[in-house]
């Protein structure tokens, strides 16, 4: 689950004076837990029919239970319903399938047309905006520190933009990867908003979350991608923790490693690149951004270094090597202290290695092996080649199991949970992690 508020904030909340304020955070942080842990895996939705792009919206309603996807309220083309939750939902969702469809060719998240599905009135006055996987569910707040979570069209940018990089990369929700998945999704979410006011990078407020606190809150948003740690200083919640270079790195296994906190220095990076090209941000530094997550030009599990690599390259093959765009680029990524990868690295595997990795259990250990591709008979190859279309639902990573990572170039690139894999497969793993380690020893 990828929600808004990061759980760092709403622990503070729960020691609000207020009854009810501590209530609501508490109540959120437990709901938050039991969609981590139940979050769906989306299915990709592809139009069944040759018709002209257009957005497909549903807006439900959960009537403040957490019970989803509740009821239909309104679909696509359906008037307002005077319900202010609802209209701001679908027309948010609206602006966000625009951006995406007029400034980059993509239909929908997927770019196949993929329904767009949201939640309103979640929870008993929920402190929060998540997506699920599917749909993007927003809470009310709680009316004293947060307002509803779809007043800021940036918020609903930022829950849709997370089915994006779901459709593409994938970034893995975990340390850097997982500060760049929030990233990319502040990135769009703050080009929702810009186009929608059009307005240019030097006339951008590159705030997220604007006014989603209410008065009694010191502080202008949930973020700030030109000065991150700047966003908000209130008594209750405490002060921005972003940091804005990697001289303030922060290292901490809370947060699934800092996602929400680290996010703030890729986030400075491309408010500088987009400011250093100038114009409109979605026409330069985001067309970058775009082409690397759409091209899939870094792994699943992309550090800082690995995607300061992917976009500097990306800057090259749209406005030319040695540009003046390439080089605000490469600029921005300098002045938040985060060096290019050496060539190759972050990449996926190359196209003559197989890798593999087993990681989990209590202990979380981990084993890592590659062998050559041509180490492999051909069925063994089109076994692993075939894996991803052919695992069963029960073998998705469970908590404490054991998890194996299959990487082949670009043609195989998998996460499954040990305790669904056919007893032949596990057999090729193990052989191949074994032959994988002795080569390793006997080039030690």
């Amino acid at each position: 689950m990828n929600g808004i508020v990061p759980p760092y904030l709403l622990e503070r909340l729960t020691t609000h004076a207020d009854e009810r304020v501590s209530a609501c955070a508490a109540r959120t942080l437990t709901v938050d837990e039991t969609l981590r842990v139940k979050r769906a895996v989306a299915v990709p939705t592809v139009r069944a029919t040759l018709v002209a792009p257009h957005p497909q919206r549903t807006i439900s309603d959960a009537a403040n239970t957490t019970a989803l996807p509740g009821t239909t309220v309104r679909r696509e083309g359906d008037p307002a319903t005077g319900d202010v939750a609802v209209d701001e939902a679908y027309d948010a969702l609206g602006a966000t399938w625009t951006l995406l469809q007029e400034e980059y060719g993509r239909d929908s998240l997927d770019g196949a047309g993929r329904p767009l599905l949201a939640t309103v009135h979640y929870g008993d006055r929920y402190d929060n905006a998540f997506w699920d996987g599917e749909r993007m569910v927003f809470g009310d707040g709680d009316g004293q520190v947060f307002r509803s979570f779809t007043s800021a069209v940036d918020i609903v940018g930022h829950e849709l933009a997370h089915g994006f990089v779901q459709a593409t990369v994938d970034l893995v929700y975990q340390g850097q990867s997982g500060a760049l998945n929030e990233s990319v999704a502040d990135v769009i979410g703050s080009l929702v908003k810009q186009r929608l006011l059009g307005q240019t990078a030097a006339e951008a407020d590159w705030l997220i979350g604007a006014g989603i606190f209410t008065d009694q809150v010191q502080g202008v948003a949930l973020r700030s991608l030109a000065a991150p740690g700047t966003a908000y200083d209130d008594d209750v919640l405490g002060a921005d923790p972003q940091p804005a270079s990697m001289a303030d790195y922060v290292d901490t296994t809370t947060d699934n490693g800092g996602v929400h906190i680290n996010s703030g220095i890729p986030n400075r990076a491309f408010h500088l690149a987009a400011t250093g090209i100038g114009g409109y941000s979605w026409d330069g530094a985001g067309r970058v951004w775009y082409d690397v997550l759409e091209g899939r030009m870094v792994a699943s599990d992309a550090d800082f270094a690995a995607f300061a690599t992917a976009t500097i390259r990306a800057a090259g093959e749209r406005f030319g090597d040695g540009s003046a765009q390439q080089s605000a680029v490469a600029s921005a990524w300098a002045e938040v202290g985060v060096a290019p990868a050496e060539s190759g690295a972050g990449s996926p595997a190359d196209a003559d290695t197989v890798r593999v990795e087993r990681s989990g259990g209590l202990l979380g250990r981990v084993h890592v092996a590659e062998v050559p591709e041509s180490a492999l008979a051909q069925p063994e190859r089109d076994r692993l080649v075939s894996l991803a279309e052919t695992v069963a639902p029960e073998a998705r990573p469970v908590p404490d199991g054991y998890t194996w990572r299959i990487e082949i170039s670009q043609r195989v690139d998998i996460t499954v949970g040990e305790q669904g894999l056919p007893d032949e497969v596990l057999a090729l793993l193990r052989d191949i992690l074994e032959r994988g380690e002795r080569g390793s020893q006997q080039e030690g």
